[in-house]
């Protein structure tokens, strides 16, 4: 396994790039079967989903929307509990069949936020997604649809997450060990 250093903290490979794909490729399986006919539109929040994005959009071979939204609600190592909307979402939703995405779900709170919002926009129909989904961590009231995989609470960096910004371009996932 090796170790890195992020910022002031060390982190062990936790997971490999080959099993993130996998879990990918079946999570891509399950959305297509789901979603093949109703031209979704895909809400991709910034920064932590961007490479989960590259990586679901370019398995997903039928008609949809991409758009991205820019939240913040991590300081360190700890979600604040708090949102940041810093750049929001301009296609209108009415009608129309929703994926929010996300790097990780943990609280919930993140994605709770979101989904409230875009009820409000009166869609057909809201769906969550994420790369992550810690179980035991959530909070909120939110139904997780899809997930790549099931984590426990350590705290992880690497494909998009991030520690204080850093660390989101190994294409492995790191746990903190300190």
């Amino acid at each position: 396994m090796g170790i890195i250093t992020v910022c002031d903290k060390r982190f062990e490979t936790y997971i490999q790039s080959e099993t993130i794909d996998s879990s990918i490729d079946q999570l891509a399986e399950r959305i297509s079967q789901d979603l093949k006919d109703l031209s979704p539109i895909f809400i991709f929040l910034l920064n932590g989903s961007f490479m989960f994005a590259a990586d679901l959009a370019a398995r997903l071979d039928f008609p949809m929307q991409f758009s991205f939204a820019k939240l913040a609600s991590y300081s360190g190592t700890c979600t604040t509990n708090k949102i940041s909307e810093l750049i929001g979402v301009t296609e209108n939703l009415e009608g129309r069949h929703v994926v929010i995405v996300d790097d990780i779900i943990e609280t919930g709170f993140t994605m709770k936020h979101v989904c409230d919002w875009v009820k409000e926009q009166k869609p057909a129909s809201i769906r969550t997604c994420a790369m992550f989904f810690k179980p035991e961590a959530l909070k909120a009231d939110l139904k997780v649809d899809y997930w790549a995989m099931e984590l426990k609470s350590d705290f992880i960096v690497g494909h998009g997450l991030d520690y204080n910004g850093f660390g989101r371009n190994s294409k492995d996932i790191y746990k903190i060990t300190d």
